[in-house]
């Protein structure tokens, strides 16, 4: 799917006619209609305004490929910025943030819960430093989202807090941690493929120096 094309199934997924983009970009209808046939193309300052309205890559807006369906709908059912933001303030407050631990939900497992008005957040793992577990959402009692995660601890030198450092600075298209974090003597790199709000996967490392010490697998998406 092109460029043209992608706006288009974009702009209808967020219930935007094509005279309401062209007052949030600032640009005539005119400009929009011609993008979506394909006559001209955005300049750079349009395309990162594109990018910063629907919160995707400029790369993947220009990239010909398969345009993935959203979370996001024409109705707003769902606002995306809107779940993943909770998602970020639920890591915050619970293991990333040293949150407090709830009831344990199976045998042995370490379970935290965060909620706030209509969402819920649970992550819930088993095993210290060879571990899998899962984060779930919920909005109204209904299951939304979810990432399973599967890693270990394979060096000597791995920090505990470093590890929850990272995680609270995930953000909107990355859902464990950026996509590069450096603190002393301490490197996180993570790699993702997909769309987070649709179907992901993932893998993150940690490297102390150049010894690798951490590695975790992850995928997930939309569970609607």
């Amino acid at each position: 799917m092109n460029f043209s094309e992608k706006l288009q199934v974009i702009r209808k997924n967020k219930g935007h006619t094509q005279e309401e983009l062209a007052d949030k970009l600032q640009v005539s209808r005119q400009a929009i209609a011609k993008w979506e046939s394909g006559q001209v193309y955005p300049d750079i300052s349009n395309l990162i305004s594109l990018s910063n309205l629907f919160h995707v890559s400029v790369d993947y807006l220009v990239k010909d490929e398969d345009c993935e369906k959203s979370i996001l709908t024409a109705d707003g059912a769902d606002n995306w910025q809107e779940i993943m933001a909770f998602r970020s303030e639920a890591a915050r407050n619970t293991y990333a943030g040293h949150g407090p631990q709830s009831v344990s939900s199976r045998p042995t497992s370490i379970d935290f819960c965060y909620e706030r008005g209509e969402y819920l957040y649970i992550d819930t793992f088993v095993g210290g430093e060879q571990f899998s577990g899962e984060e779930v959402i919920w909005k109204q009692k209904t299951p939304i989202w979810a990432m399973n995660y599967c890693g270990r601890v394979i060096g000597k030198n791995f920090s505990g807090d470093f590890l929850k450092e990272v995680l609270r600075n995930c953000d909107l298209e990355h859902p464990r941690g950026p996509r590069f974090y450096q603190s002393g003597e301490y490197l996180y790199q993570s790699k993702t493929t997909g769309k987070v709000d649709a179907w992901y996967q993932g893998y993150e490392e940690i490297y102390y120096h150049s010894e690798k010490v951490y590695e975790c697998y992850y995928h997930g998406g939309s569970v609607k």
